[in-house]
């Protein structure tokens, strides 16, 4: 009993992995200046591709009706399956650093300004001065 239910848990887990994915070749795509038009970079996958999949035709589907998401803010919410599977996994000390990766990914993206970042770029200031962007620089 709940094996179904755990299942599809870990089905979800798998799936936050994928779209994170997914989303991080798309940014390093869109950010470089040699490919002019990712969203037909990302179509020519969905055609003898090792990772073609239903995502990936979401993907092009949703560029076709934004082409480079424009309209959508950065944030993801959690809808718990992959909380619970890391919480699964914890439980039974397996490794899922993919799955966790993702979850923590759209933490990330709830924060408009990473109290983290700010102690990372206060310690590189600090040990090897390197520049800062401060809170007067980003207004």
């Amino acid at each position: 009993v709940g094996a179904g239910h755990f299942a599809k848990m870990v089905h979800n887990g798998i799936e936050y992995a994928m779209m994170q994915a997914y989303a991080e070749g798309w940014e390093l795509l869109e950010k470089v200046h040699s490919v002019t038009d990712v969203r037909e970079v990302f179509r020519s996958w969905q055609e003898g591709t090792v990772i073609r999949s239903w995502l990936l035709d979401l993907a092009v589907n949703a560029l076709d009706e934004d082409e480079h998401l424009d309209k959508l803010k950065g944030y993801a919410e959690d809808s718990g399956e992959g909380r619970w599977t890391v919480e699964a996994a914890i439980d039974q000390a397996v490794p899922l650093p993919a799955i966790t990766a993702s979850l923590f990914a759209r933490f990330a993206s709830r924060q408009d300004d990473s109290p983290q970042m700010k102690m990372i770029a206060a310690l590189r200031n600090q040990f090897g001065g390197h520049a800062v962007t401060t809170a007067a620089d980003k207004a």
